[in-house]
């Protein structure tokens, strides 16, 4: 019997050596999440992860650009003349975000972790085509002289109107 016990401690070893192994193995293959944007309307809020984020080096203008007119995952309902907030982590306002609509920038970057736009209808019709049913908007963390492009997070909006 005492010939299986030192069999039994190695194989228990060398168990333990493969789970530890198997765990760091899976924890490498992990990425390292990205900072969050969330819309609300009203009572309804989505969050998301950014579509587009290197660590917050430099992403350009033209992948920014690419990244900021991709299908969008999460989507919320929007009635007219509601109000849109917006929130986002601290390392984006630290660096500046703006709001883009169907991948063209909308406003000037915000330097603030929350903003609201009040009673903006963002389903107006336009140079007489009916109003949209969708659109596409992105938080693209870029600062001020847009000469830095670190993220871009993709919400869809649905005219709860339409």
């Amino acid at each position: 019997m005492s010939s299986q016990r030192p069999l039994a401690r190695r194989r228990r070893a060398v168990a333990a050596v493969g789970a530890v192994s198997a765990g760091l193995l899976v924890l490498s293959a992990c990425d390292k999440p990205t900072p969050m944007a969330t819309v609300t309307i009203g009572n309804d809020s989505v969050s998301t992860e950014a579509e587009c984020y290197k660590d917050g080096d430099n992403i350009g203008r033209a992948e920014a650009t690419k990244c900021a007119l991709k299908k969008a995952s999460d989507t919320i309902s929007v009635p007219q003349g509601e109000t849109l907030r917006i929130g986002v982590d601290p390392e984006i306002a630290d660096e500046g975000w703006a709001l883009w609509i169907n991948g063209q920038r909308v406003t000037d970057p915000f330097k603030k972790t929350y903003y609201s736009f009040e009673g903006v209808d963002l389903f107006a019709s336009q140079q007489g085509q009916p109003a949209p049913k969708t659109l596409n908007i992105s938080i693209v963390q870029q600062n001020k002289a847009e000469s830095k492009f670190a993220g871009v997070w993709n919400f869809k909006l649905e005219n709860a109107d339409a």
